[in-house]
């Protein structure tokens, strides 16, 4: 068994599950869920051949839930080294179409959900003087985007608390880092259709669309050692879209 822990919300699919896939072989890995129980229980199944791994449900839009997910997850590994805030929803809307649920569930899911977990495993991190904090956000967090006025401002939220979580706990010797993901293939970019996925590609400088395994590069890069010195950074993967 490894002697660190990773937990990723949002990890049974998509970005969050290349992710898991991608730490197993130097980490314990807390595979967090909600609704993809069966998916998440394969994935599982998949990685304990390789190393330390469970998986556990939560929904991080509740407190007590989040709570409960980092005590399961502490007294199985021992401890959270590392924390990947990945869980998140999108929609494409009209502004004035955008309804007070959309708004609230768009929050809680992408903002919310990130302050829930951090504020649970920073105790720990604190006692111990060590830990790391790593947010899945957008690049629509840094510019907008049009029809997605919520989704935006939820992941611009989400880097304005990385980089004021990463001065306040900089003195316990935690960092606090953010990727913002540009256009990334996964099940959210497929549904927008064909002819809009073919317009970001031809407005990508690099010329495609990213894969999931291009995030959990960057994420594993920030979680290393190597990225000690670095903190309440957002590190742009994005194929050259947004500069």
């Amino acid at each position: 068994m490894n002697t660190k822990t990773i937990l990723i919300t949002g990890s049974s699919r998509g970005i969050g599950a290349q992710i898991a896939m991608s730490a197993i072989d130097e980490y314990n890995v807390v595979i967090c869920y909600n609704k993809n129980e069966e998916k998440a229980f394969a994935l599982r199944d998949k990685l304990s051949k390789i190393g330390g791994v469970i998986a556990l449900k939560a929904d991080i839009t509740k407190s007590n839930e989040v709570e409960k997910l980092v005590q399961n997850a502490t007294a199985y590994f021992g401890k959270i080294d590392i924390l990947v805030n990945c869980a998140g929803i999108a929609q494409q809307k009209l502004f004035t179409d955008i309804t007070d649920n959309d708004w609230k569930n768009m929050i809680s899911v992408n903002l919310d959900g990130a302050f829930f977990c951090s504020r649970a495993v920073l105790p720990q991190m604190v006692s111990r003087k060590s830990g790391k904090i790593i947010n899945i956000t957008s690049m629509w967090g840094e510019v907008g985007a049009s029809c997605e006025v919520h989704y935006s401002a939820a992941k611009a939220g989400l880097i304005g608390l990385t980089k004021a979580l990463a001065k306040e706990v900089a003195p316990s010797n935690i960092t606090v880092n953010a990727v913002s993901a540009g256009a990334i293939q996964t099940d959210m970019l497929s549904a927008l259709g064909e002819d809009v996925i073919q317009m970001i590609k031809e407005e990508t400088p690099l010329g495609r669309i990213g894969l999931t395994s291009d995030i959990a590069k960057a994420v594993l890069f920030l979680a290393s050692d190597n990225a000690d010195f670095i903190t309440g950074q957002i590190l742009s993967v994005n194929g050259g879209y947004n500069i």
